[in-house]
This record gives structure tokens, C-alpha cells and sequence, in this order.
């Protein structure tokens, strides 16, 4: 079942609003992870056997419904966040089933850049937590997701699961950084419009 949140995680109303330098490291963040995940995606398809470019995409595994009709650029920082969120624990459930397989937890370059793209993602969902001023751009929480909603079983279905775990990854954080760049360059114009 797709998961079509509007937006997750607390208000962060007692922090000060972030200036467009935070902004900015937040969007060369973004930037930086979509690599990763490229990356990430790159070494598990050369791990595995099979060829997933023959796979059918079918339908993504998180899909988010824009709460108003025309967002703002922080509301879709906001909803971007969300599908961050649900792609993080979709990755945390991806790392159980493998050391699972593996019978214990690997030290190759796949899991070296799979470590590194779930520490760069969780502190990616915590400066744009910052970034989102007096809780602009929430939702009500969404229910956690839990590995037994995974679909299928058995080494290919895990497999093809990871695969479209990792495409999801490189869709969000793209999106992601384009968000974030949009809100950074919106409010590096307020101080110029209040100097006129």
C-alpha cells in the first residue's frame, strides 16, 4: 500500500528562524545524498546477479499528497521532509533484512556507502526539521512503517524490494534539492526587498 503522507515529525517552534546560510548547507546536503544514494544504487546493482533495468517500475513506494492546492516553498520543503522520513525507516528495515541474510553485518564498500547515506539522510530530516519556522509546513504524524508491511518474501522479493527502496531514496533526495534550493533563494531576496 502506498504511503500518502502530507507531513511528519514535531514542531520546532522554539528555535529561531534559520538564515539563508543554514538554507544553503541544508540544499548542498541534499545535493551531496542524492550522489550518495546514485552511488549506493550503483554498488547494489553490481553486487547482485540479475539485471534490474528489466524490472518493471511499477508504483512508487512512497507517494505524498500536497495538503494545500498551491503550496508554498516551505510546505514543500515540508512534504519533501515527510517522504525523507518514510524513506529512512524503509532504509533501516533494507539494513535488518540483509544483515539478516548475511548472517551478520558486512564491511564492504556497499555497506560503507549504505551507512553513510542513512547518517547523511537523518541529519538532512534534522536541519530541515529546523528549517520549517514555528512548525510551518507540518502535518499530523503518520503512522511508523514496520518491515513486516514489506511485500513478498523470500532472497528475490527482498531484493527487488531494496532495489526500488534505493530508487525511491534517489527520487526524494533529488527532490529534496530542489526544494530547499527554491526556499534558499526566496529568502536570500527578503533582506534586499527590505532594503528598497
Amino acid at each position: 500500500q502506498p504511503y500518502s503522507p502530507c507531513m511528519e515529525g514535531q514542531a520546532y517552534s522554539d528555535m529561531p528562524g534559520p538564515g539563508p546560510s543554514a538554507l544553503g548547507r541544508a540544499a548542498a546536503l541534499a545535493r551531496l545524498l542524492h550522489q550518495d544514494c546514485q552511488q549506493l544504487l550503483e554498488l547494489f546493482k553490481e553486487r547482485e546477479s540479475f539485471h534490474f533495468e528489466h524490472i518493471p517500475a511499477g508504483d512508487r513506494l512512497v507517494t505524498i499528497a500536497l495538503c494545500p492546492e498551491a503550496p508554498t516553498s516551505t510546505e514543500q520543503v515540508g512534504h519533501v521532509r515527510s517522504a525523507l522520513s518514510r524513506c529512512l525507516e524503509m532504509l533501516e528495515c533494507v539494513i535488518v533484512r540483509e544483515v539478516e541474510e548475511m548472517g551478520e553485518e558486512l564491511e564492504g564498500e556497499y555497506e560503507t556507502a549504505r551507512k553513510t547515506v542513512k547518517d547523511r539522510l537523518g541529519h538532512l530530516l534534522h536541519s530541515t526539521g529546523v528549517l520549517l519556522e514555528n512548525g510551518e509546513g507540518f502535518c499530523p504524524p503518520s503512522p511508523e512503517f514496520q518491515c513486516t508491511q514489506v511485500e513478498g518474501s523470500g532472497s528475490f522479493a527482498g531484493k527487488l524490494w531494496t532495489y526500488k527502496v534505493l530508487l525511491e531514496l534517489i527520487h526524494w533526495t533529488d527532490s529534496a534539492t530542489h526544494a530547499l534550493h527554491l526556499l534558499h533563494s526566496e529568502r536570500e531576496e527578503v533582506p534586499e526587498e527590505q532594503e528598497l
